[in-house]
């Protein structure tokens, strides 16, 4: 990427496409990853590659969620892990959450490459690896959880399209907090909150939120998670796509 100048049109695009190949190469992404990728790039293209107000105030709303949980847990697959480790590592921090890696094509090899890859970013416990737990109505490897981390969330923040795992993690009666670029994927309408957003600027925008928050009365962030709409934050990414609207 040294020979793209950080003035290119399309270089923050082309870096992310970069660390998606990166993953691959490392054993972090699969191989499908380099699909959902693309997919989500196009409707991020459709929104202007830009944080919209609707999903701004979903991040923030995110946010309140993170810091009113008992036990919230940062879920982290391979796409996730090579696009903002670091960044993941940081909003748990803030909000004091569990990392767990939870993969689609599962191996053994490739949760401990993601756990360790999210170790040199700075996280000192990686869940996920135990697998003592399972997610009920899910027959493929998602279902494999901590019983001790997703297993035992109250609130989840689950990055990118998952439709049957979100929506059987809301079956479950957790708080799901979905980014996912497609405001009509099965995880966005299944979303106790849903974040139509890049990844890459969703996380350190929730963690932004997160530290203005973390000072704030109880009943401040009540009233931040009461007062969120989610099926008027869908409307307005869906106009957003279709019109260019902000």
């Amino acid at each position: 990427m040294t020979d793209i100048p950080a003035d290119h049109p399309r270089y923050e695009s082309l870096l992310t496409r970069h660390r998606i190949e990166a993953g691959v190469d490392e054993g972090i992404t699969s191989r499908q990853g380099l699909i959902a990728q693309g997919r989500g790039e196009a409707f991020d293209y459709l929104l202007g590659e830009r944080t919209t107000e609707s999903a701004d105030a979903a991040e923030r709303a995110a946010a309140a969620h993170l810091l009113l949980a008992d036990h919230p847990v940062l879920s982290i697959n391979g796409n996730v892990a090579a696009l903002c480790p670091g960044e993941l590592v940081e909003l748990a921090e803030v909000v004091g959450a569990d990392l767990e890696v939870n993969l689609f094509n599962r191996t053994e090899e490739r949760m401990a490459a993601i756990a360790d890859h999210l170790r040199e970013h700075g996280a000192t416990e990686v869940k996920g690896l135990t697998a003592d737990g399972r997610i009920p109505g899910l027959s493929h490897e998602r279902a494999k959880v901590d019983a001790d981390g997703i297993g035992d969330a109250d609130v989840v923040l689950v990055p990118l399209e998952d439709g049957d795992r979100a929506e059987a993690l809301a079956a479950m009666g957790k708080v799901e907090l979905v980014v996912d670029l497609n405001p009509m994927s099965r995880s966005a309408q299944s979303a106790t909150v849903p974040i139509v957003d890049n990844i890459v600027r969703a996380v350190p925008n929730v963690t932004r939120h997160a530290r203005e928050l973390r000072r704030r009365p109880r009943e401040d962030l009540e009233r931040i998670v009461a007062e969120f709409d989610a099926a008027a934050a869908l409307e307005a990414a869906e106009n957003a796509i279709r019109t260019g609207a902000k």
